[in-house]
């Protein structure tokens, strides 16, 4: 059913008005009719119709067929039409017509109210396709390594849905011409007091009531102003006018030659040439743009599109009269610039020029990058076909098809310092004033960040002579302190060390590497549950137990699988690459030379895990040998032994410091220093002394690189670990021990026995006694269940039928009784128990447990 119109105020009176007003009654019925059908909600159908689930106020409005009654609505030319539904919109917006909004229905009030009604979110427009290359743009795109695309013509791409072309908002300039069919308003103020819209005649003229016509076709609108004033000043004395125009002409232009859609344009008489080339659909890739003539009552004359879309060259002449013709002939020569500029694309030459300067085409390309330093490549053909190479200046002609490359005159960095490692930020620097020195480098002492190694830092210096890279050593501590100081060269890279990069060179990873082994590789983590031990071949099939897992041994039910860490099933493959470049340098360097890293690697350092790889090893993969290189060995009686870079004579002192000093426990009376003496042209002889340091004058002792020093540990009889006495003694606990000491002795010190202490049922148990009867149980069950498997191989072998199907019944029986009977000793846990025949000495593993004394029931 169909929603009832509301009430509205009679449209027509009951006597006939006078004729003339019959259409504007017509016009204000209509305009009623189709508001109401804009506002008021739509029947079930029209909603069906429409979808069914969209707002029915999102559906666009439309003109009734029949006026209310039955009446044929009367034929509206499509401007009119237009007009109605405009001010239809404008009404639903907020400003509803007089005898509208009092008669709508509750649920249309928000459009008297000023609320718009809710606009549909529209969808994101699709993204333009790129254009095929065109014959030109492929002509280049072969000589070139990225291919270029021809300058302006993406200008005339006129999205869709865009609004009309030539379409005008606002005041128009004094200029404007004025022709036939424009509309002019005229607002006469004083003692005439009448507003006026005239349309300019066929002839050319203004028909104003009281005034001679007035010739307005072909006038600026500034000439037609004035002399509008001035009539009007002699004329109507007394009365001023102002003088605008209301809507403007319509106007057709033919468009011809290398366009998209070559034709008659409908255009507005504000139309410049360019909005007849878009209208027109944009012009052609095979079309000139710097040739573009425009024919007409005014004569011919040639535009250069270039000057209004590069924004170079003299203001173009872009206005259109009625009656003008434009046509875009076919493309001219063309050349291309690619490289270091703004604008990298393919250019057309000046019309009928068959070259241009190098200055010019780069204007044209928004000019290079670089203000200075530029090399300017041309490539060309010549006679033959052959493409030519040659370095041109900006003053040099630029031919037809030549390809202009802009590249950097030499694309180096000079007078650069760099600073990195262990520090705040890194930090780029100019080789000049406050970069000349280590020190101005290093002015503030809070780039550094906390906990550097002070005393090796190294330059990473490229060689003047042959250009090969080295690191040359400073004393960071020194220098820090304020002496020390060295010239830096241009290029140079100051890399600071952290004590924990200095530290990892005595770690597990550097050892391996040392050895001429590459580190372990990275493993990806292996998947939740066990490995067969055995895969699956093509044409192989294995025969599990029953009720055994996949992939057991046959024979064994329920034996465990065998599992390969980080080895996943079905996935082979080569192992991962280590993340450190500097273990592998340091790798091959120790297979190279076995015995350059001797003083390292006979360190003898603990297994403490597989730290990572610091960052400056990474971004300095060459650092790792120079330190080894570079460092002498501090072992033994110190807070941490390891690998300390030094430069040469670096005092043992500050090598100490950096090692966290020497134990109380050390023994400086014969502290043991060896050195290889380089100054011998034959054999290098390796010379051990013992030196008397406890006066503790370290800093007598001079180092050199790959030296070495080991602090020995006085004599002591502390034996290491302790031992458990439970039970029938008078202090029970766990008592440390010295070396030698008996079973008596350390009774004593637990205090004696109690009372009720029973002696000749006292336990003995020690750590390694338990482990040793532990092993044994385990290589018993192993014994155990390979028997088992050599009965069950046999017993299959023999096969079944008769007899022996009982037999092997029996057997199955007796392999399952064994391999309960292994899991059982495999289970049991050793006591750890020892006896003796005399008093034994104590070890750190031992333990003395002493029972009560037995009660005896009578």
């Amino acid at each position: 059913m169909g929603h009832a119109l509301p009430d509205l105020p009679p449209a027509v009176p009951p006597a006939f008005p006078p004729r003339r007003t019959r259409p504007r009654l017509r016009v204000g019925t209509l305009l009623r009719l189709v508001l109401c059908a804009a506002l008021l909600p739509p029947p079930p159908a029209a909603l069906a119709q429409a979808g069914g689930g969209g707002s029915p106020y999102l559906l666009p409005p439309s003109l009734p067929s029949t006026l209310p009654g039955g009446g044929a609505l009367p034929g509206l030319s499509p401007g009119t039409q237009q007009d109605i539904l405009q001010r239809i919109l404008d009404a639903a917006a907020g400003r509803a017509m007089p005898g509208v909004a009092q008669a709508l229905p509750p649920a249309a009030a928000p459009a008297a109210t000023g609320a718009p009604f809710p606009a549909p979110a529209s969808p994101p427009a699709p993204p333009v396709p790129e254009p095929p290359l065109s014959n030109t743009e492929s002509f280049f795109a072969a000589r070139l390594d990225a291919p270029l695309r021809q300058f302006g013509y993406d200008s005339f791409a006129a999205p869709p849905g865009t609004a009309a072309v030539g379409m005008s908002f606002g005041a128009l300039p004094d200029d404007y011409v004025v022709g036939r069919d424009d509309e002019v308003v005229l607002a006469f103020r004083g003692r005439s007091r009448q507003t006026l819209s005239l349309r300019v005649s066929r002839d050319g003229t203004l028909l104003l009531p009281d005034l001679a016509p007035v010739p307005a076709a072909g006038r600026t609108l500034r000439e037609l102003r004035a002399d509008l004033e001035a009539r009007a000043a002699r004329d109507l004395g007394g009365s001023e006018v102002f003088v605008s125009i209301g809507q403007i002409r319509q106007m057709s232009v033919f468009v011809g030659g290398e366009v998209a859609r070559p034709g008659y344009v409908p255009l507005t008489a504000l139309a410049s040439v360019l909005d007849a080339l878009i209208a027109a659909g944009g012009v052609k890739r095979t079309g000139s743009l710097r040739a573009v003539r425009v024919g007409g009552p005014r004569g011919t004359r040639t535009v250069d599109l270039y000057g209004v879309i590069a924004g170079t060259g003299g203001a173009a002449d872009l206005s259109l009269r009625e009656g003008e013709r434009i046509l875009v002939p076919p493309l001219g020569g063309v050349a291309a610039v690619g490289g270091d500029v703004t604008r990298p694309a393919i250019y057309e030459l000046p019309a009928g020029a068959a070259a241009i300067r190098l200055d010019a085409l780069l204007a044209l390309a928004g000019q290079p990058l670089r203000p200075a330093g530029n090399r300017f490549l041309l490539q060309s053909n010549d006679a033959q076909g052959r493409r030519a190479y040659a370095e041109i200046g900006p003053g040099a002609a630029v031919r037809r098809g030549d390809v202009v490359l802009v590249q950097p005159g030499t694309d180096v960095v000079s007078n650069q310092l760099r600073l990195a490692g262990h520090v705040t930020v890194p930090l780029t620097r100019a080789a000049a004033g406050r970069g000349a020195t280590l020190r101005g480098l290093l002015a503030d002492p809070r780039l550094v960040r906390a906990d550097p190694y002070p005393r090796l830092a190294a330059i990473y210096r490229t060689d003047r002579a042959t250009r090969a890279r080295r690191f040359v050593p400073f004393d960071l501590g020194r220098l820090l302190q304020g002496g020390g100081d060295m010239a830096l060269e241009e290029g140079d890279e100051v890399v600071i060390l952290a004590l924990a990069d200095v530290q990892w060179l005595a770690s597990t990873p550097v050892q391996t590497a040392l050895r001429g082994q590459l580190p372990d590789p990275v493993v990806p983590p292996a998947p939740a549950g066990p490995v067969p031990a055995f895969a699956t071949l093509p044409g192989a099939s294995a025969a599990a137990a029953p009720g055994a897992a996949p992939g057991t041994l046959p024979g064994l039910p329920g034996a465990a699988p065998v599992v390969v860490p980080g080895v996943a099933p079905g996935l082979p493959g080569p192992p991962a690459q280590p993340d450190c470049p500097a273990l592998t340098q340091l790798a091959i360097a120790a297979r190279q030379s076995p015995l350059r890293f001797a003083h390292a690697r006979g360190a003898g350092f603990p297994n403490l895990g597989n730290p990572p790889c610091p960052q400056v090893f990474r971004d300095y993969p060459d650092l790792l040998p120079y330190l080894l290189d570079q460092s002498v060995l501090i072992a033994g009686e110190v807070r941490r032994a390891g690998l300390y870079p030094v430069v040469n004579g670096t005092g043992l002192d500050q090598a100490l410091a950096a090692a966290g000093d020497a134990l109380e426990t050390a023994d400086l009376s014969a502290v043991e220093f060896a050195r290889e003496p380089t100054e011998g042209a034959g054999a290098i002889p390796l010379q051990r002394t013992l030196l008397d340091l406890r006066s503790r004058n370290f800093a007598a002792v001079r180092l050199s690189p790959r030296d070495a020093v080991r602090m020995p540990r006085g004599f002591g009889d502390r034996d290491t670990g302790s031992v458990t006495v439970q039970g029938e003694v008078l202090r029970p606990g766990t008592y440390d021990i010295r070396r030698g000491e008996r079973l008596s002795e350390l009774l004593a010190r637990a205090g004696g026995l109690t009372p009720q202490a029973y002696p000749y049922g006292a336990v003995f148990t020690r750590d390694s006694v338990q482990q040793r009867q532990q092993e044994g149980f385990e290589r018993v069950a192993r014994q155990l269940e390979s028997n088992l498997t050599a009965v069950a191989t046999g017993q299959a072998l023999a096969g079944v039928g008769g007899q022996a199907g009982a037999a092997a019944g029996s057997v199955a029986g007796a392999v399952e009784a064994g391999r309960s009977l292994a899991v059982s000793i495999r289970q049991a846990r050793a006591a750890g128990r020892r006896w003796f025949r005399q008093q034994p000495q104590i070890s750190a593993d031992f333990c003395l447990a002493l029972c009560s004394v037995p009660y005896s029931i009578p």
